[in-house]
C-alpha cells in the first residue's frame, strides 16, 4: 500500500464467520509484525469474530533498521487507515510500543472505535519524569492497555488512575517471561489474548 513515506503492508487475518470488528495493530520501533504479542492476537482473535490487520510501516517494508520520527509514523498510519476502514466493521486502532503511541495520537481523528495499547512506553527506561501519559489519557475513546509487570518503559503500577493496565506477570517490554517464572510463555500470552478478546467483546 503506497504512502508518502514509501510502501506499507497490511497482513490480514480474517475473522471466522461474520466479522464483528477489525483490530488494526502497528508494530514497535525495534521490531516488526513478527512480535510475539501481535502474532498471538492474530492467531487467537479470528475465532472470536475479530479480523486482525497487522500494519507494517514503510520503514520496515523497505528493510531499514531505524524507525523514522513520530510524525512520519503517524502520517503513514493515517494514509493506510482507509484500507483498514474499508473492511466494513468498526475498526479498533492499536499497536505495541511505538505503534501504541501512533494509535493513541491518531485514533480520535480517524474515527476509531477504541484503542488497544500493548507495552505502552510510558517513559524511557530509567526516566519516569519524561512521562508520555498524556498520549494515553487523551484518546477520548475506550482504551485498554496491556503491560508486562517488568516493563522498564513503565510498570503497571506507574500508570495514572483510570488507565491501569492489565498486567502480564513477569512480562518484559516484549512480554517475554523468565524461564524460572511460575508462569510459562504460552500462558502469559494466553492471559494477554484472553484479556483483549474479553475487552473487545464488551465494546460491541
Amino acid at each position: 500500500m503506497p504512502t508518502s513515506a514509501g510502501d506499507g503492508r497490511i497482513h490480514w487475518y480474517p475473522a471466522r464467520g461474520t466479522a464483528r470488528l477489525v483490530l488494526a495493530l502497528g508494530h514497535g520501533a525495534g521490531g516488526g509484525v513478527e512480535a510475539r504479542d501481535l502474532q498471538a492476537l492474530a492467531a487467537a482473535l479470528p475465532a472470536h469474530g475479530v479480523t486482525v490487520a497487522l500494519v507494517e510501516q514503510p520503514w520496515r517494508v523497505a528493510g531499514r533498521k531505524v524507525a523514522p520520527a513520530p510524525k512520519t509514523l503517524d502520517a503513514a498510519w493515517r494514509e493506510l487507515w482507509p484500507a483498514l476502514a474499508a473492511a466494513g466493521p468498526p475498526v479498533v486502532a492499536g499497536g505495541r510500543s511505538a505503534g501504541a503511541r501512533v494509535a493513541c495520537r491518531t485514533a480520535g481523528e480517524l474515527g476509531a472505535a477504541g484503542v488497544l495499547a500493548l507495552s505502552f512506553p510510558l517513559h524511557p527506561p530509567g526516566k519516569p519524569e519524561k512521562s508520555r501519559a498524556d498520549e494515553l489519557t487523551a484518546t477520548g475513546l475506550p482504551t485498554l492497555t496491556v503491560q508486562g509487570a517488568r516493563d522498564p518503559f513503565g510498570r503497571p503500577e506507574e500508570f495514572p488512575p483510570g488507565h491501569e493496565p492489565v498486567a502480564v506477570p513477569y512480562g518484559d517490554h516484549g512480554f517475554a517471561v523468565p524461564k524460572k517464572a511460575d508462569i510459562g510463555q504460552d500462558d502469559a500470552l494466553g492471559l494477554l489474548t484472553e484479556a483483549v478478546a474479553a475487552w473487545l467483546a464488551g465494546l460491541f
